[in-house]
This record gives structure tokens, C-alpha cells and sequence, in this order.
């Protein structure tokens, strides 16, 4: 049964005379981790919204597997923490919640902030912390719930490139190490190759112009290196640019 199952889906807005996604279907399986790859506008934040269950489909059906539906959690673009919280604390948030705070919730949370390079950061507030390293506290919030999907909107954008390695490395332990199901959104192709089993590749309007599976089975930063990695990523811009090409036709 797959965690997630797209038909049919549209959405519509009172601004806009053309719906997005024109009868959208995918499905995301079972230990299957996505890529949402588009252009700006295209509909990859909203398309994540509504999976999550933020907004409704105008149009078509979402269906989440319920032994997941209440086991999912969401990073923003930006990661909205709380000012008067420390880091700890802000990660600590969502089990404050729903009464689940215990001293093993604490260590967990400790244990996510050390593994995202910021041990020394507990007691620090939201002000004095990069943007980089506020995305990575949002980062280990929307985890300590130990999820079963999470879905990421260009979490690693505003991090150093050392940094965004480093996490995007994380992102696949925890995918190995916890059955850890994404769906990320991301404007850098060789990003959506790396982290990705399939790529959904949306045109401007939200339809899928794309969606493959990828062939690598073990990662680690060096297979970027690789003939058959940039390949993927050559194929992949060569979409973008047919894309760009028509979007821009069609508009004369």
C-alpha cells in the first residue's frame, strides 16, 4: 500500500484563471523518499501543503496510508521559532504539546542538535543564531516526534555548501537508520539526484513533465564525483532548459 497516493489532483485560486497540476497522480510508496524539482511558481510549496493537510484539493483526491497520516510533520522555508525559546526548548515544543516531554525526549532532542553540528547551541535563542542554523533547529523539531513522513520545503537553501552536505547526509542516515519517508522540495538538481529514490518534475504550471527512479543505491558526497551521477544531473538540466524553451513559446 503505498504512504501516499495523488489523483486527479488540482488546485484552483480566485487570482488565478488556470488551475494548478492539471490532474496530478503519483504515488509515494512504501520506504520511498521523493523530490518535488520545478521552477519558482510551479506549485512545489503548495503541492507539500496539501499533502500535509493544510489546504484542500479543488479537484481529485489525496489519500494518506492512516498508519502514517497522524505520524507526519512539516519544515517550512522558514523556520519559525519560537523568540523566547532556546534552542532545546524549541525543539522540545511539539512533545510539550501533546504531554509527551520525558527525560528521554530530552535526550533525543539533544542527541538531533549534536548530530546537526549544534551541541554547543542548546541554550541559545533564535537572535543569535545564523539562518543556517535556525533551519537546522527547525529541522530537529519536525523530527523529535519520530515521524514516519516529513515533509521538507527547501530546508537546506540558506546553509553554506559544507553545511548542506552535511545535512543532506543526515537526511539519508536517518532515512536508513529510522525507515524515515520525505518528500523535499529543492531547486538544485544535483541536490534531488543525490537524496532522492524518484524525482517528480513539475513544468510552470504544476504538471508532471517527469517522474523516474533513480539508479543509485548507496550515496555518500563522493558519488557526485562520479561520470554517471553528473549524467543524471546533465539529463536533468537538459529538461529544465526544453522546459524553459516552451514555457517561453508559449507566451510570445
Amino acid at each position: 500500500m503505498p504512504s501516499i497516493e495523488v489523483q486527479q489532483l488540482e488546485k484552483s485560486f480566485p487570482s488565478s484563471a488556470q488551475a494548478l497540476f492539471a490532474g496530478l497522480s503519483f504515488a509515494l510508496d512504501s520506504n520511498e523518499c521523493l523530490c518535488l524539482l520545478g521552477p519558482s511558481g510551479c506549485g512545489k510549496t503548495t503541492l507539500l501543503r496539501l499533502l500535509m493537510g493544510l489546504e484542500k484539493p479543488s479537484r481529485g483526491t489525496i489519500r494518506v496510508d492512516p498508519a502514517v497520516a497522524m505520524k507526519m510533520s512539516y519544515v517550512f522555508q522558514e523556520p519559525r521559532l519560537v523568540p523566547w525559546r532556546t534552542c532545546l526548548e524549541n525543539v522540545l515544543l511539539p512533545l510539550e504539546l501533546t504531554a509527551k516531554i520525558n527525560n528521554a525526549a530530552r535526550d533525543r532532542a539533544v542527541e538531533l542538535l549534536q548530530k546537526i553540528g549544534l551541541s554547543n547551541r542548546l541554550e541559545h535563542f533564535p537572535n543569535q543564531l545564523s539562518g543556517g542554523m535556525q533551519m537546522r533547529v527547525a529541522l530537529a523539531r519536525a523530527l523529535i516526534t519520530q515521524p514516519k513522513i516529513i515533509l521538507l520545503d527547501e530546508p537546506f537553501a540558506a546553509l553554506d555548501e559544507r553545511t548542506r552536505f552535511h545535512m543532506q547526509d543526515l537526511l539519508l542516515e536517518l532515512k536508513a537508520r529510522l525507515q524515515l519517508q520525505y518528500v523535499f522540495v529543492t531547486h538544485s538538481i544535483a541536490e534531488a539526484v543525490y537524496i532522492s529514490d524518484r524525482i517528480l518534475l513539475l513544468d510552470n504550471a504544476g504538471a508532471c513533465r517527469d517522474v523516474r527512479s533513480l539508479p543509485f543505491r548507496s550515496r555518500n558526497q563522493s558519488i557526485k564525483l562520479t561520470p554517471e551521477f553528473n549524467a543524471v544531473v546533465r539529463e536533468y538540466s537538459s529538461l529544465f532548459s526544453d522546459m524553459e524553451e516552451s514555457f517561453a513559446a508559449s507566451n510570445l
